[in-house]
């Protein structure tokens, strides 16, 4: 029997529009979501997030300021640009796209971002609260994930959950998300020894390494929750995730497609942490 395709566009589809309820009761109130993107350089896949991303602000009235600046820009010049949305009122989230060109700091200019704007998730405040269980933005990827497991009853209580990846951005802050759920939680990684016998124990197995279906299906228990994050472009253009999606589906009981299935989510929960420091810079929360 195939596997239960898990629709991240209805998912993030149905988010959003409860955010637009949200949003527009803050406008009744005088406030408006703002979120300032700072984007560095020409790299073509950033550019096309950024573009997504001010798209969907308009979608949900959300007030968007983009800052595109040249490869050529300094350090302390982009660390001046932060410290003054840091300062300004009217600015609610701060998002620099990643990869930063080389020669800039990409951990000093994240751990710049103030906590209360931090809407990434990725500075250090932001992380010591997630791993404190304490109330701050979560990363959006993983974050996305955990609402794609809730909205189809994946219930990671007292299931093991196998994590291939890990990143600062994925891997680690979905392992303490799961955590917080109650799952038994193992880290794979490219040092792992015996991968395939991991990932076999998974009732939930999410996979974030960045090789194009490398996970193949008789590695997946039967009948687990199998959630694919990444995004490889193969030789005839084709979009594919780390998982082999078509032999996997046939032993999986639920799977992400790519795409459709993990992306939108990233997107949808960035909105969300710009729509909740809003509410945290109003007092509201």
């Amino acid at each position: 029997m195939s596997a239960q395709i898990i629709d991240g566009k209805k998912v993030s589809s149905d988010i959003k529009e409860q955010l637009k309820v949200e949003i527009n009761d803050l406008k009744q109130k005088g406030i408006e979501p703002c979120l300032s993107v700072v984007l560095v350089g020409e790299d073509p896949a950033s550019k096309k997030y950024v573009s997504s991303k001010e798209k969907t602000c308009a979608e949900l009235g959300i007030k968007s300021l983009s800052h595109k600046l040249p490869e050529t820009t300094t350090q302390d010049e982009l660390l001046n640009l932060i410290d003054k949305l840091n300062n300004d009122k009217s600015v609610h989230g701060i998002l620099v796209q990643l990869p930063l060109p080389k020669g800039l700091d990409e951990k000093l200019v994240m751990n710049r971002i103030s906590p209360e704007k931090d809407i990434d998730g990725f500075g250090p405040q932001s992380l010591g609260r997630l791993f404190l269980d304490e109330v701050g933005f979560i990363p959006c990827t993983p974050h996305g994930i955990i609402k794609l497991l809730e909205a189809y009853g994946i219930d990671p209580n007292g299931k093991n959950a196998v994590v291939v990846g890990r990143s600062v951005i994925v891997g680690k802050p979905l392992s303490l998300l799961l955590l917080r759920k109650n799952a038994t939680v193992t880290i794979c990684h490219s040092r792992t020894k015996n991968l395939m016998e991991e990932c076999k124990r998974a009732d939930i197995l999410c996979v974030a390494i960045g090789k194009a279906e490398y996970i193949k299906g008789d590695w997946i228990k039967e009948g687990a929750a199998v959630i694919d994050v990444g995004i490889n472009v193969k030789e005839d253009g084709k979009l594919v995730g780390d998982v082999d999606f078509n032999s996997a589906k046939e032993r999986a009981g639920w799977i992400t497609p790519v795409p459709g299935g993990v992306g939108p989510m990233t997107i949808a929960m960035l909105m969300y942490n710009t729509v909740q420091a809003a509410k945290m810079h109003s007092g509201m929360m």
